[in-house]
């Protein structure tokens, strides 16, 4: 399993949403698991997703957060949506996406018209 990484965010659960949340590229080792993550229902895992987005997107893009709440909405609805319990079940082990997760991710990073992070 590796994690989603993300741009610069600081202090508590935001920063494991922006690991959680946006997929990129790297293997770098993996964060602690989140022990706040284990009683999320889907639509708090995607409240987490579109938090993490709002900042890394706004800031990947240089622009406000307001200007990406729409596609970052497209972005944490689509991903959860799209993950099965066994995808959720392991968001709340670990705090962050698995492999498939993540996969799904980047397609809805795409197909919402975001920046990848690198």
């Amino acid at each position: 399993m590796r994690r989603m990484g993300a741009v610069v965010l600081a202090g508590g659960f935001l920063m494991t949403a922006a690991v959680s949340a946006l997929a990129a590229s790297g293997t770098s080792a993996l964060p602690p698991p989140d022990p706040t993550a284990r009683n999320l229902t889907p639509y708090m895992i995607q409240l987490r997703a579109f938090d993490a987005c709002l900042i890394t997107q706004s800031q990947l893009m240089g622009t406000t957060r307001e200007a990406v709440h729409t596609p970052c909405s497209c972005y944490a609805k689509g991903t959860v949506s799209a993950m099965t319990k066994d995808e959720i079940q392991a968001f709340r082990e670990t705090g962050y996406f698995n492999d498939s997760a993540r996969a799904k991710g980047y397609a809805f990073i795409d197909r919402c018209r975001l920046r990848r992070p690198s």
